[in-house]
């Protein structure tokens, strides 16, 4: 078992910046992969980032490469997504989740365990 708490969300101008935190407890954290997700209102959760299990691999939406950057420290049990050039198309409800799978998630089914989710707002 491994629980989430997403932290660090706001209101941001276009083109600012906000680095989302993920706090785990549990198990050893460095042996679960991570993904971070957004889901807008109207919209589908979307992967937006994800690490497999010990870093091996990671993921970026297409739309988000080069702006956000996933990462984790194990000594801390928390994962991070670093998030520049915000632009009002970001604007969601951020959430972190992990998974035991030695596979690279990129879909939600891919994940076990779920934060709560942060609310990013990107002003035009």
């Amino acid at each position: 078992q491994v629980q989430l708490v997403e932290s660090g969300g706001g209101l941001v101008p276009t083109g600012g910046s906000l680095r989302l935190s993920c706090a785990a407890s549990g198990r050893t954290f460095s042996s679960y992969g991570l993904g971070w997700f957004r889901q807008a209102p109207g919209k589908e959760r979307e992967i937006v980032a994800a690490t497999s299990r010990r870093d091996v691999s990671t993921y970026y939406l297409d739309s988000v490469k080069g702006r956000f950057t996933i990462s984790r420290d194990n000594a801390k049990n928390t994962a991070y997504l670093q998030m520049n050039s915000l632009k009002p198309e970001d604007t969601a409800v951020y959430y972190c989740a992990a998974t035991s799978s030695y596979e690279l998630g990129r879909l939600t089914g891919n994940y076990k365990y779920w934060g709560q989710g942060t609310q990013v707002t990107v002003s035009s």
